[in-house]
């Protein structure tokens, strides 16, 4: 019997909770429907409190109640987790109402939500970047606020987000064996993030990249490409000496220095051959031109024969008097 009684309550509360908020939201009266949204709001009941802050937007602008209301209704779409949304209502609070002592705080939600609202690294990150201009933004506007000691940390951590998706589309290059792109693409990401704590992992990609260039490079290319690797061997030893890095490095180079030496023998063979050929050529050419010149002197010789006998032709035909002429006796 206890518990139907207690069912039955739940039930009236229901009912009565429904009631309210339909009730609400059919009617035109200001403040039953700012009652009903700020109870819905104080229950945590968040899509309901929307519901009514929505229908409030007009009805309240420009009243001592719009302020309360926005800022209310930034933080049910936060808590709803439509972040950004939030994110842009909260701005605009802290824009619009600059003298209200929770503008600070709404200038740090904006913040907090375009941070929230921040994609997985392997997504489209122009969400990261916009949440780390905001972040950037209230700790210039408010660096002694309480709420800025752990802004840094947030920056780094989108950061590290934004590094971690550029180094992880350049290995990408390097596991399709797409070596120069790689190589590229790793040292852009240097470029773009000095400070970034991939170093370790961009510089071994880096020298198994320039190694696979060197040992499978054309042969105009080789040198210059063997020498880059090596000088990049020497780079990591350098700069993070005593660690695996650095054996591994060691490693490379000592496979680079035997195709180095490999490629000495190689290009000697080659520049003979090339000179043998070259040789060769130059005999065929110069055997080539020979023929050509003879040739050509038989065609002069022929075409000096043919016109010294139009000569003679012309001649004799010039000398030669026409025959005498023949007149008729007349009878």
């Amino acid at each position: 019997m206890k518990k139907y009684i207690l069912g039955l309550f739940a039930v009236a509360v229901v009912a009565s909770c429904v009631s309210n908020q339909e009730r609400a939201m059919k009617s035109a009266d200001k403040n039953l429907i700012l009652k009903t949204a700020n109870d819905n709001f104080a229950k945590k009941k968040w899509k309901n409190a929307l519901a009514l802050y929505d229908r409030l937007a007009n009805l309240v602008a420009g009243t001592d109640d719009f302020p309360n209301v926005a800022f209310n209704t930034a933080y049910a779409n936060y808590y709803d987790k439509n972040f950004r949304l939030a994110g842009n209502q909260f701005k605009n609070f802290a824009v619009n109402f600059p003298k209200d002592p929770r503008a600070e705080e709404a200038a740090y939600m904006a913040a907090l939500c375009y941070y929230e609202g921040s994609m997985d690294y392997n997504l489209d990150q122009s969400t990261t970047q916009s949440a780390i201009t905001e972040l950037q933004e209230f700790l210039n506007n408010y660096p002694n606020s309480e709420r800025s000691k752990n802004i840094n940390t947030l920056i780094d951590e989108l950061s590290y987000k934004l590094e971690f998706k550029a180094y992880e589309n350049a290995r990408q290059y390097f596991k399709m064996g797409e070596y120069k792109a790689a190589n590229v693409a790793l040292e852009n990401v240097l470029e773009d993030f000095p400070s970034t704590k991939l170093r370790p992992q961009i510089y071994d990609y880096i020298i198994k990249s320039r190694y696979e260039l060197a040992t499978k490079s054309v042969y105009d290319l080789k040198d210059e490409r063997i020498e880059s690797a090596l000088a990049f061997t020497r780079q990591i030893e350098k700069e993070m000496p005593n660690t695996e890095l650095a054996k591994t490095a060691l490693d490379i180079r000592e496979k680079l220095e035997k195709e180095k030496k490999d490629f000495v023998v190689v290009k000697k063979q080659t520049e003979a051959k090339i000179a043998a050929l070259t040789e060769r050529q130059k005999k065929l050419q110069a055997q080539t031109d020979e023929k050509l010149k003879t040739e050509q002197q038989m065609k002069d010789q022929v075409e000096a024969e043919k016109k010294a006998m139009q000569i003679q032709r012309d001649s004799a035909a010039i000398n030669t008097p026409p025959p005498a002429a023949t007149f008729k006796i007349q009878r």
